[in-house]
């Protein structure tokens, strides 16, 4: 456990932790000898697990070969041959990435690089905005809580953060306007059609969004024709689409990149925590060649830099775990377990009357509790639904990952069930008999 007299400045000052000393493969081990089942990856971001000795064996021979350059000065291997497998991972004929330490980065990469593109396109533009939506999450820094639009996380940083217009989020169980799918006609969609107008085309540089949510809404997959629309709109009116893939990409969803199940291309995609595991700080932007030939053409120059991008240690890891990836047919395996998954917790909503709506794909499986299935009623937040089931899965040897606040930002609870993607189908299946134990205490606590 965290000590009392800890120098470490913590999320959570209220909050003891178990001081954790050890990992293998899917489960951490503290230093009270517990064993604990790493339901969430982490932050879901240790796709391969831990104590990959493969991993490690990398990390130590890049160390002790060049550790570090900066990409103001030189180039180096490892970031040329990362480069050109992510562009051939991903698919797509994007022309040039852009490497940074995480997510939050990527998110401030991509706002900065979408500006640029149209002052180095058209010499003068007004364009800078971006369009996001309510309920999500693109980072921490000042830039990418501009744009995420969870408006708890928000608050306290308000006078800091620059204008982004938002719109609703695809939210289908919990539709904002009140209708159904397809009656309505996909309105959420056809909202940034009325935003930008709002707006003024000339204003907005780009939409930003993750294809499957995140963390802020577990694992929201909208409609399939959602993102077609959204493309439509974007190329209508001039304005880059911009993906926040940190969360989804890299196998995590059982395709390589989430933007696979809508047929729809982002002109910028930012990828971050599954593309190292999180064995070392890496994230990057992928840009089309529009976007990189303005600059090019231009400038030539990017105006914008970080002191770790492109770090040849980072860039080895990432190179080794996206090899392991394509190997091991980690995607193949993340949508088999997944679909185990929302199987069993199929059955279980038939004993427990709390589960709502199960949703996502692969090993990104959100579920979000009710106390009402009738009237999708959630619990008040006094009941204290996700703490109790975060405190039951802890003392059951099983980690989740937190959300809440899906309704009115003041109540409504939401898991997501985000393993290590080379889980095993064993493996999967204890995960789900100790998250079903667990719930089954909370259930009884609450209902009787």
């Amino acid at each position: 456990m965290t000590a009392t007299g800890s120098k470490v400045f913590y999320r959570n000052f209220n909050k003891r932790l178990s001081t954790i000393v050890r990992g293998k493969g899917i489960y951490l081990y503290d230093d009270e000898g517990r064993k604990y089942l790493d339901a969430c990856s982490g932050a879901v971001s240790a796709n391969l697990g831990h104590g990959n000795e493969e991993i490690a064996k990398t990390m130590g021979e890049q160390a002790a070969t060049l550790a570090y350059t900066h990409m103001h000065s030189f180039g180096n291997e490892p970031a040329e041959q990362l480069a050109r497998r992510v562009v051939e991972y991903s698919g797509q004929d994007y022309e040039a990435v852009y490497f940074v330490s995480g997510g939050s980065e990527a998110t401030d990469t991509a706002i900065k690089l979408a500006r640029q593109y149209y002052l180095e396109r058209d010499g003068r533009s007004c364009k800078h905005k971006v369009i996001s939506r309510w309920m999500s999450f693109h980072g921490n820094t000042i830039g990418a809580m501009s744009v995420s639009g969870k408006r708890g996380l928000r608050q306290k940083y308000d006078p800091y953060l620059f204008d982004s217009p938002h719109i609703e989020a695809p939210y289908c169980y919990r539709c904002p306007y009140g209708y159904g799918y397809p009656e309505c006609g996909l309105r959420c969609a056809w909202e940034l059609e009325n935003c930008i107008l709002r707006e003024g085309p000339e204003n907005v540089s780009a939409f930003m969004a993750e294809p499957i949510g995140g963390t802020s809404l577990s694992a929201l997959r909208p409609p399939d024709d959602y993102y077609r629309v959204i493309r439509e709109i974007c190329d209508r009116y001039d304005v880059l689409l911009i993906f926040d893939e940190v969360m989804t990409g890299f196998a995590r969803t059982g395709r390589h990149f989430a933007m696979e199940y809508f047929h729809v291309v982002p002109d910028i995609l930012t990828f971050a925590k599954g593309v190292s595991s999180c064995y070392f700080p890496l994230g990057g932007v992928m840009a089309c060649s529009r976007v990189v030939e303005a600059i090019k053409k231009g400038s030539g120059r990017f105006t914008h830099g970080y002191t770790y991008a492109g770090n040849p240690l980072a860039c080895a890891v990432g190179n080794k775990v996206v090899e392991i990836i394509q190997r091991e047919r980690i995607a193949e395996n993340a949508a088999k377990q997944g679909a185990y998954i929302k199987g069993r917790l199929a059955e279980m909503a038939k004993e427990l009357p709390v589960i709502g709506d199960v949703r996502g794909e692969g090993l990104l499986v959100g579920v979000e509790f009710v106390a009402d299935l009738a009237t999708k009623r959630p619990f008040p937040a006094e009941a204290g639904f996700n703490a109790k089931l975060e405190q039951a899965g802890m003392k059951l040897g099983l980690a989740l990952y937190p959300g809440g606040y899906s309704v009115n930002e003041a109540s409504g609870d939401h898991r997501i069930i985000s393993p290590p993607l080379n889980i095993t189908a064993t493996e999967c299946q204890l995960l789900m008999d100790l998250f079903q134990q667990a719930l089954a205490q909370v259930c009884h606590e609450l209902l009787g």
